[in-house]
């Protein structure tokens, strides 16, 4: 499947020391079927075409599922943020910006955050986006500060969201609360960050969170003061976990994951760190150690081989990241309509409208599984389905 268009183009950026540097920069515009393009940017040197087309086209069917009228797209740069100053890290989303705000538009294509993009980015990119256009108010781009146009709840929603999508799946089919759990989480971005702060408020034990180079361990459970550390670290600081030891009660374990720990204990997982983080392998030790549940954080964090592990088990309940983290790209709708209408939502009603949104998309799990069904078959079946119709309709296939 090809997407509708794919944008490339380079981003030239000047470093601290007045060295010249030029990065590649692309917009994968997939589908329009059901609204204007919608899904984030991510600054990571692992990103190229590749990548952005099959984030893309799994962001179809997540989009599909909120019940809003957004079309599927991804876009990023191969640029590398860690280890760079915010001089830098401003002059390269100025860049980038410059040449990405002449195919994006509030009805045509609204990009929003992902990896390496986050509030701050954001930012700098509307910034440049209104000195260049002159337009004010614009839901061009989501994820933005309250301050000028964001919505409440942004930064948490797609962590609240991934565990709003749990507490029902383990209410509904397990017949129990998360309270007491042990609960696994990986990354410690903003999704593992606000996922780990709910799953706190929910009774749940967090005993881990990750970066690339290893693991903070909580063998008790991660207290509200680990929690804050862990949180002025990554978006002050902007520091490795490793820093944290001696300021946390949990202990660092390095050149591991969260998957790759076999005395960790843990009743479900949460992968909320990147593609691909647990394989065949770390599936199957979640299986032996008797997880009871899998939730997608991260966009497609479990691989073929980790996902033929988890369906081989049915007991085990398992939610893609289309539906798990689906709450991101759906308050980024809701901040869209806020745009458009010229008002502001409070923190509780959006928060509301969040809950009310993964409901749904639970339902439209259950009901398309079917009795001998899957959630993750009943996921599949209704984004694809709604997708599919709406091509149909509009006459694009016949």
């Amino acid at each position: 499947t090809e997407p509708e268009r794919t944008i490339s183009f380079h981003v030239p950026w000047m470093d601290d020391q007045g060295a010249q540097h030029v990065n590649r920069g692309w917009r994968v515009e997939f589908s329009s079927a059901l609204g204007p393009y919608k899904g984030g940017l991510r600054f990571h040197p692992t990103v190229d075409d590749g990548i952005l087309k099959f984030l893309g086209f799994e962001q179809i069917f997540k989009n599909s599922l909120t019940g809003l009228p957004l079309g599927g797209g991804k876009g990023g740069s191969d640029f590398d943020p860690k280890g760079k100053s915010e001089g830098e890290i401003r002059r390269f989303c100025e860049s980038f910006m410059t040449e990405l705000c002449r195919y994006i538009d509030a009805s045509t294509d609204v990009p929003a955050g992902d990896i390496g993009v986050g509030g701050r980015e954001i930012g700098y990119m509307y910034g440049t986006y209104k000195r260049l256009s002159n337009k004010h108010g614009e839901g061009v781009l989501t994820g933005k500060s309250p301050l000028f146009g964001g919505i409440h709840l942004r930064p948490e929603a797609t962590g609240f969201g991934t565990v709003y999508m749990a507490q029902h799946a383990i209410e509904d089919k397990l017949k129990r609360s998360l309270e007491g759990t042990r609960c696994a989480v990986s990354g410690s971005g903003n999704v593992a960050q606000y996922a780990s702060k709910m799953l706190i408020q929910l009774g749940a034990k967090v005993v881990c969170m990750s970066d690339s180079n290893g693991v903070l361990v909580f063998e008790e459970g991660m207290t509200t003061s680990d929690w804050e550390q862990i949180i002025v670290a990554k978006t002050v600081e902007r520091a490795r976990l490793s820093s944290l030891e001696t300021r946390v009660s949990g202990k660092y374990i390095p050149n591991h994951s969260p998957w790759t720990l076999p005395d960790l204990n843990i009743n479900f997982a949460f992968p909320c760190a990147t593609q691909n983080e647990i394989d065949g392998k770390a599936a199957n030790m979640l299986i032996e150690k008797g997880v009871m549940g899998v939730f997608e954080g991260a966009n497609l964090p479990v691989t073929t081989e980790g996902q033929e592990a988890l369906r081989a088990h049915r007991d085990v309940l398992y939610i893609p990241g289309k539906a798990a983290n689906a709450g991101g790209v759906g308050v980024s709708g809701l901040e869209m309509s806020q745009n458009a209408s010229r008002t502001y939502w409070k923190r509780e009603k959006v928060d509301a409208m969040l809950k009310e949104m993964m409901a749904g998309i639970y339902q439209q799990m259950k009901d398309n599984a079917g009795e001998d069904g899957t959630l993750e078959e009943g996921c599949n079946r209704a984004g694809f389905l709604k997708v599919a119709q709406a091509l149909k309709e509009l006459g694009w296939v016949y």
